[in-house]
């Protein structure tokens, strides 16, 4: 066998291998997952790796830098391949942003941040929103909500609670108050007390469903197999909160949801309480705009939001979701197309998706 056969099978084996699109794409994706060599220059990159796109036949791969050291190759010093990849030093900056934050009795400004961390405002402001799903002024604003009913459970006044949450005035905080716990600071304060919810459980072809209803609006449709542990995730939600049994009147709201369920056509329009952080209310507010019969999948919501990256996040926020088929998360499924993890079961989210392809 000659060399020019050798170079042309090697060449023929390296453009087959799936790994050598990641290397003419330059895909950033594919960093990290492997590395590849270059005989005639002695070193090795990333796939995402600028420098001039060797020859097929040259290239071998190496899933660790150590794997290429060992074969006698050097890193590049274009892509610094033995170094943490542009998104790792990202993610370990918006961290460090992130510990910032919490950490400070007052959120900094983003001209903070970004000198905090070593990076333009425009830039800091881009990437964190990219990698959390929030602007830094969201993070803020939602970690100091989990503060403040962190600190209501605490602290022996609301007051207290307030100004120990970073709020430098208690009027700050009740202009926002009603958003961020759903009710009064002082009926949070003390588990719901004084607060009636409406509750009715009924029948559907899925089983047991319990709607509840705020005086804002319907704040849970609950789904599963036992009456009784969906009365128990209610008194979870409301520990302390006055729960009526529904009368005539609610039991027709009951009914109008339970004939949702079993004809989507119907439609459904609903006041609804909802209550969450904010990434959460933004991946929710997309889940009610796709259309009955369609699905969309967790990297089609992150992209939506404008959060590409927050895959995870869309699926985490999709899980704490509490209001059944009024915040369609049975749309959403992987990229395949296959069903994934669902709340109350599967085989439920399954059903719901065959009667709305149906309709």
């Amino acid at each position: 066998m000659n060399a020019a056969t050798t170079k042309a099978e090697q060449a023929a084996a390296t453009v087959s291998d799936p790994r050598w699109a990641a290397i003419v794409t330059r895909d950033a994706a594919a960093d990290g997952s492997f590395y590849y060599s270059v005989q005639t220059t002695g070193v090795y990159c990333r796939p995402s790796c600028g420098a001039r796109r060797a020859r097929p036949e040259n290239v071998r791969f190496y899933t660790s830098c150590a794997d290429a050291e060992r074969a006698g190759f050097r890193p590049c010093k274009r892509c610094r391949p033995d170094q943490p990849t542009l998104a790792e030093q990202h993610a370990a900056r918006v961290t460090e942003a992130c510990r910032i934050i919490e950490a400070a009795e007052t959120p900094p400004s983003l001209a903070e941040l970004a000198e905090r961390v070593g990076i333009s405002p425009y830039h800091f402001h881009r990437v964190f929103k990219q990698i959390t799903g929030l602007t830094p002024k969201a993070y803020a604003a939602a970690h100091r909500e989990r503060r403040v009913r962190d600190e209501l459970g605490r602290r022996d006044t609301v007051t207290e609670a307030v100004f120990g949450a970073g709020y430098n005035a208690n009027s700050r905080f009740y202009e926002q108050a009603d958003a961020v716990l759903g009710m009064t600071p002082r009926a949070y304060r003390s588990g719901g007390a004084n607060t009636a919810i409406r509750f009715a459980i009924g029948q559907c072809s899925l089983g047991a469903i319990l709607v509840a209803q705020s005086e804002r609006g319907v704040c849970a449709i609950l789904l599963g197999d036992d009456p009784e542990l969906l009365i128990r995730d209610l008194q979870d939600r409301f520990p302390r909160a006055e729960l009526l049994g529904g009368d005539t009147d609610f039991e027709q709201l009951v009914a109008q949801v339970v004939g949702f369920v079993e004809a989507p056509a119907l439609g459904l329009a609903l006041p609804l309480d909802v209550r969450g952080t904010a990434f959460q209310q933004r991946v929710w507010q997309a889940l009610r705009e796709i259309p009955a019969g369609e699905t969309a999948s967790y990297t089609d919501i992150a992209q939506r939001i404008g959060s590409p990256r927050a895959v995870r996040a869309v699926a985490q926020a999709c899980a704490a979701n509490a209001l059944a088929v009024a915040i369609p998360c049975h749309r959403v499924v992987r990229t395949d197309g296959a069903l994934s993890g669902y709340r109350w079961g599967v085989e439920r989210k399954r059903a719901l998706l065959d009667r709305e392809a149906e309709a």
